[in-house]
């Protein structure tokens, strides 16, 4: 008879688990969607931005450097506050200062203010990696974890993928200080949803550790600065088509404002697919570094022939959105890597480290581009980008290791 009793109860506390679930997944997906589009509004104002502040894509560039060293070197730090003071509400503050940074731009546009505004964005951008991961590793379903970081990274993915689009239409629809104003407004309007949904925090008290010791242990370990290299490249080899695709489409190969971005919505776009596809294989396979040599190779060799060649319209996108979506199966695996590498009850401070790799080429690349683009030479930002590719490639073979007997499969 107790038996009898319990199970409903026992069932309805599974589907309360699942629904708590669900919506935290669903609030932190809707949060890195913003911090991902985020990230694309300086570069997709490019155009506007050089015409009314009447400097060179050098400048320009600059200010992405600045928001990247921002961002680097605070990333680890806002790691070590997600997983002692909660993850949380270090998500809430970042979602408020991403979107008041773009709003203050809005209103008093200037190359000083550019500047501030870089940072800021910085500042919050290294909020989400740290807190988000630290959320969803401490409340997802340890059976279903590669397929949570595909939603969470797709989302991403797909705030970067539409903000080419969102963005023209602002600017066509209520100029480029507009842009900047509606763009930014998105982010306290997301916090809200947060606040409103209710999700779980994530701190120290919250952690499932092996041991009363496990969070002492050392983070950075040999696994994890190899993993912030591979980050390195990753972002070098995608920042370039990313920031500059547009404007080197329109001025290497004659295309539109419209159909450069169409160009770059289709790649980001396809990348967002991807990522879903890629989940299911990140829980299927422990040969990550295969997987993503396999793909960086193939669109190594797709983007030689976009730097070499001038493609019909139709043709170049579809090559673009191959290599996009290549370029998006890897990172549910990527993400997997990460949370393997990372001791018990340190997720915030092993994503904050080796999301550093990304901000150190964010550093690097916006002056890197930005000086090929002031060279007159366009189709050198997608020939770098497929040397860095063929580095990607290598440093993932170099590292490839058989899978560990001793760990469990993945349902």
């Amino acid at each position: 008879m107790a038996d009898i009793l319990a199970a409903p109860q026992q069932s309805t506390s599974e589907q309360s688990d699942k629904d708590e679930q669900f919506r935290t997944l669903g609030a932190i997906s809707v949060a890195h969607w913003v911090s991902h589009f985020h990230i694309f509004v300086l570069p997709m104002l490019f155009p506007f931005l050089k015409q009314h502040l009447n400097v060179g894509y050098v400048e320009l560039g600059f200010a992405l450097t600045v928001f990247a060293v921002s961002s680097g070197l605070t990333q680890a730090p806002i790691g070590y506050l997600a997983d002692h003071l909660g993850a949380r509400k270090i998500l809430l503050m970042g979602l408020c200062l991403g979107g008041a940074a773009l709003i203050a731009l809005g209103v008093h546009l200037s190359y000083p203010s550019l500047l501030v505004s870089a940072a800021l964005l910085g500042l919050a951008n290294s909020v989400y990696h740290p807190a988000n991961y630290a959320i969803l590793s401490a409340h997802m379903n340890e059976a279903r974890m590669g397929r949570a970081f595909s939603i969470h990274t797709f989302a991403g993915f797909l705030g970067g993928a539409v903000a080419p689009a969102t963005v023209a239409a602002l600017v066509a629809t209520v100029g480029g200080h507009g842009a900047l104003i509606a763009a930014g407004a998105i982010g306290p309007l997301v916090a809200l949803l947060v606040l409103g949904v209710g999700i779980p925090d994530a701190s120290a008290s919250d952690r499932r550790t092996s041991s009363p010791d496990a969070p002492r242990q050392n983070v950075i370990t040999p696994a994890l600065v190899v993993l912030t290299i591979f980050f390195l490249l990753l972002s070098l080899s995608n920042a370039g088509i990313a920031n500059f695709g547009v404007v080197a489409l329109m001025n290497g190969y004659g295309a539109t404002f419209s159909a450069a971005n169409l160009t770059l919505t289709a790649y980001l776009g396809a990348s967002a697919a991807g990522v879903l596809a890629g989940g299911f294989l990140a829980d299927r396979t422990e040969r990550h570094g295969q997987v993503a040599a396999i793909c960086f190779a193939v669109n190594a060799a797709i983007l030689l022939v976009v730097a070499a060649v001038n493609l019909p319209q139709l043709l170049l996108i579809g090559l673009m959105g191959l290599a996009g979506f290549l370029s998006g199966v890897i990172a549910p695996s990527r993400d997997m890597m990460v949370r393997d590498a990372a001791p018990p009850g340190a997720a915030g401070r092993a994503f904050g480290i080796v999301s550093t790799g990304f901000n150190i080429g964010g550093i690097i690349s916006p002056l890197l581009f930005g000086w090929i683009m002031d060279q007159n030479l366009p189709h050198w930002v997608f020939g770098i980008s497929v040397v860095f590719m063929v580095m990607t490639v290598l440093l993932a073979l170099a590292t490839e290791r058989r899978p560990a007997s001793k760990k469990p499969a993945r349902a």
